[in-house]
C-alpha cells in the first residue's frame, strides 16, 4: 500500500513539474507586449550646445540651438525594459540660436548660416535616429538605459549610443540625457561665408528632456 501511495505521488508531482515547464515555455516564446508613447515636443525640450571658435570678438560665447519642431514613439515594456525603442525625426530648418548673447539681427544671420551652409536643410530636411538596441535596468522607479542606434544628420548616417534616465507616470513617458557627436563624423562644416557667426569646435553636446504620451 506504502509503495502503491508513493508512486501515485511522484506520478503526481511529475505531472506538476511537466505542466509548469510547459507554461514557462509557452512564455518564454511569447514577448512581454510593449507600450508605445508618442513624443509631445510643445512639452519637451532639446538643445544642441557649440563651443566658439574663430572670430576674436565672439571668443568665449557658445551657440545654444533649440530644435523647435521634432516627433516620434517611443515603445517600453513597463515591467521589463524590453522589448523597447525609439525612433524620432527633427525638422532640421527648425534649429535656431537662443543664446542671448546675440542681439535679434545677429540671431537671423546665424539661422541663414545654419539653414543654407552648415546643415543644407533644402537638400537635408531631416535628422532622424532609429535605435537597434535598448540597455538598461530598473532602478527605484525609473529605467537607466543605453540606447544605441542610427544618426542620419546632413545625409550621413552613423551609430551612436545615448544615455538616458526613463521615468513613466500615468500615461506620461519622460526620457532625460545628455549625448556629444563630432560634427565632422557627418560632414557639418564651420562656416565661412555670410557673417562668419556659425565657427565651432568640432564636439556639439546634445541635451534632452523629452515628453512623451501613451497612445495605447
Amino acid at each position: 500500500m506504502k509503495v502503491r501511495f508513493l508512486i501515485t505521488g511522484l506520478v503526481f508531482l511529475g505531472s506538476v513539474c511537466a505542466l509548469w515547464v510547459t507554461t514557462r515555455s509557452i512564455g518564454a516564446d511569447q514577448p512581454f507586449p510593449a507600450t508605445s508613447f508618442r513624443i509631445d515636443s510643445s512639452q519637451s525640450k532639446f538643445m544642441v550646445h557649440a563651443s566658439r571658435g574663430g572670430l576674436a570678438w565672439f571668443k568665449g560665447h557658445s551657440h545654444h540651438i533649440a530644435v523647435r519642431d521634432f516627433d516620434g514613439t517611443a515603445e517600453l515594456t513597463l515591467d521589463a525594459l524590453n522589448p523597447a525603442s525609439l525612433q524620432m525625426t527633427v525638422r532640421a530648418n527648425s534649429l535656431e540660436e537662443t543664446d542671448p548673447v546675440f542681439t535679434p539681427l545677429q540671431k537671423q544671420i546665424i539661422k541663414k548660416e545654419l539653414d543654407e551652409l552648415v546643415l543644407e536643410t533644402a537638400k537635408y530636411p531631416e535628422i532622424t535616429f532609429k535605435s537597434t538596441s535598448v540597455k538598461g535596468s530598473l532602478v527605484q522607479g525609473r529605467f537607466d538605459v543605453r540606447i544605441t542606434g542610427d544618426l542620419t544628420l546632413h545625409g550621413v548616417t552613423r551609430q551612436i549610443t545615448i544615455p538616458a534616465t526613463v521615468t513613466v507616470e500615468g500615461n506620461t513617458l519622460r526620457a532625460v540625457g545628455k549625448f556629444e557627436i563630432d560634427r565632422k563624423d557627418f560632414n557639418v562644416n564651420a562656416t565661412n561665408a555670410f557673417h562668419g557667426l556659425v565657427r565651432v569646435k568640432h564636439d556639439m553636446k546634445f541635451e534632452f528632456d523629452i515628453v512623451a504620451k501613451r497612445v495605447n
